[in-house]
């Protein structure tokens, strides 16, 4: 062989090498987020989320990446936005938006990973075989929410003893509404109180509901849990406060806003939750043996700047068992 002809073939090898090395090479994982709203407003879950994916091992864009998908409110974009993931081929899908992101994402595979982020009982809702041994390719976060829903009304009850009329706003949207209404108009009706069940499922929806709080003179408000109702955080701080009403909510965040009293579990913590899970399942991990996780931390928190406004006296009972006191 001619020395010239040696030398551009080895060259040529040289120069096709690391392009073949680089073809062989794993191709990074791929999680796929399922959001019920946009990603600006879960920000700080967001967060939480890669903190947890970092827990298992994964940063975002060095050895994972991660596809979002949000359904900006509108529930009705769940289950194309999860088909979409599936055609992606993602590696595990983590259903965050709430009961409906997680039908959406049960309806689109059976063989994708899917961890769940509900505040229903995943077994009633047939997500797992049971909370120990989920047995199928789903596992997750479960909320309590049912279970806290009657204690939220019994604090609102501690906080207006003498509130005959109460109300429940609700994302009519939200497949959980109607379970948790039967709950607390159960527990209305057992105080000898009527409950008034409101709707809001548009930023349009929410003028007429207090509008109805007001004509029926509801003197005690519970908020649902929803993507939705979360996101909108600010402006029901500040429609309870402009109709006086006393309200509690479900999470931290909307007392830290403003809001009188929340009485629930972290929702930063559960998505951090979701996020090892989603992590663990990358590395091998199959969600039928990955347990549901239920939390074992339930805060209570009382705003008394916002108590003084609505012209309140929070009893000591509910501040001795407070966890934060915003004075």
């Amino acid at each position: 062989m001619k020395r010239r002809k040696f030398i551009t073939l080895i060259g040529g090898a040289a120069a096709a090498w690391p392009l073949k090395a680089r073809a062989q090479q794993p191709a990074m994982p791929v999680v796929g987020v399922l959001g019920g709203h946009t990603r600006a407003v879960w920000r700080p879950f967001v967060a939480a989320f890669n903190e947890g994916l970092k827990e298992a091992g994964y940063v975002d864009g060095q050895n994972v990446l991660t596809e979002y998908r949000w359904a900006e409110g509108d529930y009705a974009r769940l289950p194309g936005l999860a088909a979409d993931l599936v055609r992606r081929k993602v590696g595990v899908i983590a259903a965050i938006g709430g009961v409906n992101s997680a039908v959406a994402a049960k309806a689109a595979t059976s063989e994708i990973p899917i961890v769940f982020l509900t505040g229903r009982d995943p077994v009633e809702l047939g997500f797992v075989d049971s909370l120990n041994r989920p047995g199928g390719n789903l596992t997750g976060v479960s909320l309590l929410n049912d279970a806290l829903m009657a204690k939220r009304l019994e604090l609102l009850r501690e906080l207006v003893p003498n509130a005959t009329t109460v109300a429940f706003l609700i994302n009519p949207n939200n497949r959980n509404h109607h379970s948790h209404a039967q709950i607390l108009d159960a527990v209305a009706r057992g105080g000898g109180q009527q409950l008034v069940v409101l709707g809001a499922a548009a930023d349009q929806d929410f003028e007429p509901a207090f509008s109805t709080l007001t004509r029926q003179r509801v003197e005690g408000l519970v908020v649902a849990p929803d993507p939705f109702l979360d996101s909108q955080r600010e402006r029901l701080v500040n429609l309870t406060i402009s109709h006086s009403v006393p309200t509690i909510f479900q999470w931290r965040e909307f007392v830290q806003a403003g809001g009188l009293i929340s009485y629930g579990t972290s929702l930063a913590e559960a998505h951090r939750q979701v996020g090892i899970y989603s992590g663990n399942i990358l590395r091998g991990a199959r969600p039928a043996d990955l347990p549901v996780v239920q939390p074992t931390k339930i805060e209570l928190l009382v705003n008394l700047r916002t108590a003084k406004t609505l012209g309140l006296t929070v009893p000591t009972s509910i501040l001795l068992r407070a966890e934060e006191v915003i004075e």
